[in-house]
């Protein structure tokens, strides 16, 4: 390959070519047309777009591969044909690209929502992934670039195939909101944690917004990122004028906005939606020159949830790992996890977090059962109702990998050790899902007595995982603890190796705190005062019983004495009141009363636990509870509280589908005692995407809001014909209809539906949304409404329908 794009890449700013689909557009060939079939009908034409790209300055061309995926190819019958349009497709971009420029293989989102919140599995999406990826390199793909993303789960099954499959260079770009998250909610620096976890070479964004609106992204992203960054922007919003779709930044306006994301931290530009060569050309132009911002030699030890970020480090807030998920020595949980039952495990995730634990340990160790099995399904479970980052803890590699493999985020892995059987084992498994590893400083010859060579093991695991690629501050040493009981002597000792992990290696440090009093009297005591020596000592991340006030008071006092707490702010926040202990008070009613058990349904909604929802709904059917009575005082109040928290920004869409599925299993479990009743039926809506567009996961969104809500729906599907829609809402006498699109070209198709509808259905009303639309341009094609998300969507009919939002 003439151009190194990784070389390059560190010298100066690399351009990116523009649009595909907008030339195709002006060329008259992707209307009710599957742009990828070009590749198999055009080819020609596909290449000249590729050649004026790079005539006018682009280093790296991205195949018309988007969509060539088997999912998205199933809506227009060519899922048999996967491996042949995305070899002709690359075949094309080469013959384009010669020794000149790089030819990069696209690859797009399904258009699937993943679990947890959806349905789709993780290894669905990596069969997928690893089918598309396959005809690209069959094709001469010189780099995979990963792009569009709205799902960090899917970017991850997207990466991990492509490392499966390849050593070429691996790109990966997310797509967010203007509040700097994903459309799930994942922050710009959690997003960029993963990614470059995961092995991408470079990591960034695409899509959906303007240079202009980019910047904090960019600059979130520069500040955790150790490989470089691309930003592809559109050509700002697009209108509709005249008929037709115009992206309001130009060539000129697009180059020079691009240089303050360059500022901002991207060593790599190109163009999205709406760029053209000119916009490329004035790009290549403004960057002439440039030397690309450093990213070499940051050095940051985090872990992430499915959306946020989480630091270790000396000047943050000591972090707690939350251990009660282990069934080791507790009967109750161990018969549950034998029964397959995760109620347990899932109880403990959320009275750890309230009680403040920063990350849970999750171990389900249980002779007799299928651990990778369970541990894949705790996973996912927990997953749903906290959002913290969580600590792989099991001793199989298998169940491991299961964990790893199912968690949403950048997670700790709990342990490896000196044993070079667990070395050989675990740490592969640690760089493949891109995660941070407790190294234990035991070996073949057991726990060390001495510091000296508990240090001498911390250092062989650090070098045996840097052999590896796995950064060393991805690796954190626990240098154990022995009960003060049977090895009193040991307690220094373990102090002693925590001092020199931190002055030699600079490694964060864990351990398991509650050891040191095993089969001693007065146990919390003894906790808190070696938790107090061992954080003194250096500890970053003890692994403690968070519902123990005295454990966590001692880790609060002690960040405020090591100026970890700045300002104090944390500690006097949660002391300053100096309120009186709270006295448990019983309740006066039975706990299976139908008031407790409508607290508890209600809480169970909020908080999305399909578990619960279902057990308390199945208690009151059995105690005879009106249905009606429930609906409306318990699960409308509880969705109109999950909706008031998405729309102040404290919720996100994950957390909307969750909540809506707990909805949907009590319901199922309600309408036992509805069946002959239409009680709760508030009106008739009828969706829609309109014709000639594919795209229906976001009316499939609103679709589960809305349903969730009261409101009878229709929905007609995808590409639907404004005859259908009229007929079918004339037939039901639908007052209320929702309309879809998200590609600009099938916008006109809305504008006549909405005619149609005006014409034949008069006082009809006429709700649009999309990612193309614009509120001022749902008005110019007549639309009543516009939701700019499925939340607004159900505020909008309640508000048509009448229906008080409580």
């Amino acid at each position: 390959m003439a151009f190194n794009l990784l070389n390059e890449i560190q010298k100066r700013i690399v351009v990116f070519d523009g649009a595909m689909g907008t030339l195709l557009l002006e060329k008259g060939l992707v209307r009710e047309v599957c742009p990828e079939s070009l590749n198999i009908t055009h080819g020609d034409v596909i290449q000249e777009i590729h050649t004026r790209y790079i005539e006018a300055g682009a280093r790296v061309v991205q195949s018309n591969t988007f969509g060539a995926n088997r999912i998205k190819l199933k809506e227009w019958g060519l899922e048999s044909r996967v491996e042949e349009i995305n070899t002709l497709a690359l075949t094309y971009a080469r013959k384009a690209c010669g020794n000149n420029a790089v030819a990069a293989a696209s690859i797009g989102p399904t258009g699937k929502i993943l679990e947890p919140a959806g349905s789709f599995t993780f290894e669905e999406a990596l069969d997928v992934f690893r089918e598309q990826i396959r005809g690209v390199l069959k094709g001469g793909a010189q780099a995979i670039i990963i792009e569009t993303m709205s799902q960090l789960n899917e970017a991850r099954a997207a990466l991990i195939a492509a490392r499966e499959l390849t050593n070429l260079p691996v790109i990966c770009t997310m797509t967010f909101e203007k509040n700097s998250r994903t459309l799930m909610g994942t922050e710009a620096a959690a997003a960029a944690l993963v990614l470059q976890s995961l092995g991408a070479d470079i990591i960034g964004v695409n899509c959906s917004l303007g240079p202009g609106e980019l910047i904090n992204v960019v600059h979130e992203m520069y500040q955790v990122a150790s490989v470089p960054i691309l930003v592809q922007p559109n050509a700002g919003i697009p209108v509709m004028e005249g008929g037709q779709t115009l992206y309001p930044v130009g060539p000129e306006e697009f180059a020079r906005l691009c240089i303050n994301l360059i500022e901002a931290g991207a060593g790599a530009v190109g163009g999205c939606c709406g760029t053209t060569p000119e916009h490329i050309r004035a790009l290549t132009e403004a960057t002439r020159g440039l030397k690309p911002p450093k990213i070499a030699g940051k050095r940051i030890t985090a872990l992430t949830s499915s959306t946020t970020p989480l630091f270790i480090t000396e000047t943050l807030p000591v972090r707690v790992i939350g251990e009660r998920i282990n069934p080791t020595g507790r009967k109750d949980l161990s018969e549950e996890i034998k029964r397959g039952i995760p109620d347990g495990i899932l109880r403990e995730a959320v009275e750890q977090r309230q009680a403040g634990a920063d990350i849970l340990d999750v171990n389900v160790g249980v002779p007799g059962i299928d651990e990778r099995a369970f541990m894949e399904r705790a996973v996912r479970e927990i997953q749903k109702l906290v959002d913290v980052p969580l600590c792989i803890d099991s001793s199989n590699p298998e169940a491991i990998e299961g964990g790893l493999k199912a968690f949403c985020g950048k997670a700790l892995v709990n342990s490896v050790n000196g044993k070079e059987e667990s070395l050989d084992a675990v740490l592969p498994l640690v760089k493949k899902y891109g995660a941070c590893c407790i190294g234990l400083t035991i070996d073949e010859r057991g726990i060390p007595e001495n510091a000296e060579e508990r240090f001498q093991i911390a250092k062989k695991i650090i070098e045996r995982a840097g052999m590896m690629g796995i950064p060393r501050e991805d690796i954190i040493i626990d240098c154990l603890t022995l009960t003060a009981g049977t090895h009193q002597s040991q307690v220094e000792e373990t102090l002693k190796a925590i001092r020199m992990v931190k002055a030699y290696l600079g490694n964060p440090t864990a351990l398991g705190v509650s050891n040191i009093s095993f089969g001693l009297p007065k146990r919390d005591l003894l906790n808190a005062t070696f938790l107090a020596l061992a954080l003194g000592a250096g500890l970053d991340l003890p692994i403690i019983n968070p519902l123990s006030k005295e454990m966590m008071n001692t880790v609060k006092a002690f960040d405020v004495l090591s100026s970890r707490d700045r300002a104090s702010e944390r500690y006097i926040k949660l002391f300053s009141q100096n309120l009186p202990e709270k006295k448990q008070i019983e309740s006066h009613t039975h706990p299976d009363s139908e008031a407790d058990l409508g607290k508890t349904l209600y809480q169970s909604i909020v908080e999305g636990n399909r578990n619960i929802a279902v057990k308390v709904s199945e208690k009151l059917v059995l105690s005879k509870a009106d249905p009606f009575k429930i609906i409306q005082g318990v699960i409308g109040p509880a969705l109109n509280e999950v909706g008031n928290l998405y729309e102040e920004g404290s919720y996100f869409l994950p957390q909307l589908l969750l909540s809506a599925e707990a909805v949907q299993a009590a319901m199922a479990k309600l309408k036992l005692r509805l069946e002959g009743h239409e009680g709760n039926n508030r009106g008739k809506v009828l969706l829609a995407t309109v014709k000639g567009d594919i795209h229906d996961i976001g009316k499939n969104i609103v679709r589960v809001l809305m349903e969730n809500y009261g409101f009878n729906v229709v929905d007609l599907g995808k590409d639907v014909p404004p005859e259908s829609i009229v007929e079918r809402a004339g037939k039901e006498h639908i007052k209320v209809i929702g309309l879809s699109a998200l590609m600009t070209t099938t916008v006109l198709n809305m504008e006549k539906t909405i005619e149609l509808i005006k014409q034949k259905l008069p006082g009809t009303s006429v709700i649009v949304g999309g990612a193309v639309l614009t509120e001022g341009y749902a008005r110019k094609i007549g639309a009543d409404y516009y939701a700019p998300d499925a939340m607004a969507g159900v505020r909008i009919v309640q508000k048509i329908m009448g229906v008080k939002n409580d």
